[in-house]
């Protein structure tokens, strides 16, 4: 039997159904956002609350949400972590995930274009509809959701931000009412700034083996500063692989494919938020349509 609304005084449907799963870090960094989007979706559906302390018990309660549609209220890593869980569980067919971004790191969620801020995000959730989409899928059962990039790049401008003013305000607390001593360690600083920047090496180019449905597009022998693979909408990704320019700049090879297979000496990437490897070989395969994401209408 479907759980009935006393409220509204009448008959809850699957879709009023949510599982709300909070992850412990957007407990943690923005518990009003948190408790904005609980409210939200407390006043258009039958909600049951999951508070997971880590990624065992996350993975549990999708495991058993029953028929509820799951939610989760997160950064990206969050979002990743749910889609990760229901593809082990051979899942995704048959629910659409929706998202409450909370937190830093809101690059993959907002790229695909879930709206900003919790009021709006939550009321996507109730109101929206599932768009398919879809998925990377590599040999070793990860995936990808927005861009996978080969070798990692750096942290996002807002975690580098965030990290930054941390720092800056341990290190002004330890000077508090000595001038003097924040002049020294001013001039300290000045004086050992230029020998750790001139000493900072620069990324290496890589040298990788990358084919896209069986066919080469660059051999060890060519270095480059990197790679980069996103799932399209029609079950082609796009590949794009820039070379080592010397002298003039190098053109991008771009490229279409529904496999891509990347070799060569022990390297990273970068899948969405996550850094994978070091691996020698991995191989990624477009999943046409693989998993549902609630968006607005």
């Amino acid at each position: 039997m479907l759980p009935e609304d006393s409220e509204k005084g009448r008959t809850l449907s699957a879709r009023d159904q949510l599982l709300v799963v909070i992850d412990p870090v957007a407990r943690r960094t923005d518990g009003e956002s948190v408790r904005i989007a609980k409210d939200v979706l407390g006043a258009g559906a039958a909600v049951r609350i999951c508070l997971p302390e880590g990624p065992e018990d996350f993975a549990k309660a999708l495991a058993r949400r029953g028929t509820r549609r799951p939610v989760v209220i997160g950064d990206d890593r969050a979002l990743l972590r749910a889609v990760a869980a229901l593809h082990r569980e051979r899942e995704l067919h048959s629910c659409a995930v929706s998202v409450v971004p909370v937190g830093a790191v809101q690059v993959l969620s907002r790229s695909l274009g879930v709206p900003i801020g919790a009021v709006a995000a939550a009321r996507a959730v109730l109101e929206g509809a599932e768009r398919r989409l879809d998925l990377l899928v590599d040999d070793s059962d990860g995936v990808v959701l927005g861009t996978l990039r080969i070798p990692p790049v750096a942290a996002s401008a807002s975690e580098s931000a965030s990290g930054g003013a941390s720092g800056s305000t341990s290190g002004s607390t330890a000077v508090d009412g000595h001038p003097w001593l924040r002049t020294c360690q001013s001039f300290v600083r000045t004086l050992a700034r230029p020998s750790r920047v001139a000493s900072a090496p620069g990324p290496a180019p890589a040298r990788l083996r990358v084919e896209a449905d069986g066919v080469l597009v660059v051999d060890l022998d060519q270095p480059v500063e990197g790679v980069s693979v996103r799932p399209g909408s029609d079950g082609f990704a796009e590949v794009e692989v820039r070379p080592t320019s010397v002298g003039a700049a190098a053109q991008a090879l771009r490229v279409r494919a529904r496999t891509i297979t990347v070799s060569g000496a022990d390297f990273r990437y970068r899948a969405d938020a996550v850094v994978g490897g070091p691996v020698r070989t991995r191989t990624w395969a477009v999943r046409a349509s693989a998993w549902g994401l609630m968006l607005p209408r």
